[in-house]
């Protein structure tokens, strides 16, 4: 169809293929849309970090971020759950030691091992934007429930595989925009909505392994012993603003990121 073929030829197009008014005129047009994406992304990433916060709540005196990269939002949790130590595990040694630099008590390891911190210690933990990376996904969940206390809190967060714009893409026949970058070469393979196709590739460590819907992590954190307290969605996309609150608040499902919070239970009921 001819509308058909005037997006794929929007959708492929880069800045310096505007030769002519017509592909000036689509060349803006693509810039638009990307530049779209990205307040999208930014209004949600921001989001929820003040979701995760809010979910922690007061009383966390140890504070554990599983993946904690440069220290930047573990600081900033720090300052707002004034925790008596806020400790991160963090895989990129330079990261680390930026976030080190911030005050934060850094492991350097993989989430992907056992954690170097004794059972029972951690108040509250986050893992942000980190269990997709990882390759053993039990051992993350296994070591947080470890090293939590009992009635200790951690607050999950993650890309929706069922978002729609993850599901626009399935249906156009593209690679999902949550498993884009699974290239050391370059970035945004086989989706050209991508916001950062063709970008130089990403290390492995920092590629997007498996991607999980709300069902399925919640699954995964109860058969791991966790009792759900909350499964929340935040963003929405196209959307955003107040529609996007509201949406992914009555369609959770559907959101562009998860976010459960769960908590360790006095008893095993593993």
């Amino acid at each position: 169809m001819e509308t058909d073929s005037r997006l794929s030829r929007i959708l492929t197009l880069d800045d310096g293929d505007a030769c002519d008014t017509g592909d000036e005129s689509e060349g803006k047009s693509m810039r638009g849309l990307k530049d779209y994406l990205y307040f999208l992304w930014e209004e949600t990433w921001e989001s929820n970090r003040q979701l995760t916060i809010s979910l922690l709540g007061p009383g966390i005196h140890t504070l554990l971020d599983c993946g904690c990269d440069n220290g930047e939002f573990t600081e900033r949790l720090a300052m707002s759950l004034k925790p008596e130590r806020a400790m991160g595990i963090e895989i990129d040694e330079v990261q680390a030691e930026k976030a080190i630099s911030r005050g934060i008590d850094v492991i350097i390891g993989d989430l992907n091992h056992e954690f170097e911190l004794e059972d029972s210690i951690v108040d509250g933990a986050i893992a942000n934007q980190v269990i997709e990376h990882l390759c053993n996904t039990d051992n993350l969940l296994s070591e947080i429930w470890r090293v939590l206390k009992p009635e200790g809190i951690l607050v999950l967060s993650t890309e929706n595989l069922a978002s729609w714009h993850n599901i626009f893409a399935l249906l156009m026949g593209w690679q999902p925009f949550s498993l884009t970058n699974i290239s050391e070469h370059h970035t945004g393979i086989g989706n050209p909505l991508s916001l950062h196709r063709g970008e130089e590739g990403i290390p492995g460590p920092s590629q997007h392994l498996r991607i999980f819907t709300i069902s399925s992590l919640v699954e995964l954190l109860e058969n791991q012993g966790f009792e759900i307290e909350q499964s929340l969605g935040v963003g929405y996309f196209p959307f955003k603003g107040k529609a996007a609150r509201v949406l992914s608040k009555m369609d959770p499902r559907h959101s562009a990121l998860i976010t459960i919070k769960c908590r360790r239970p006095n008893s095993d009921p593993r």
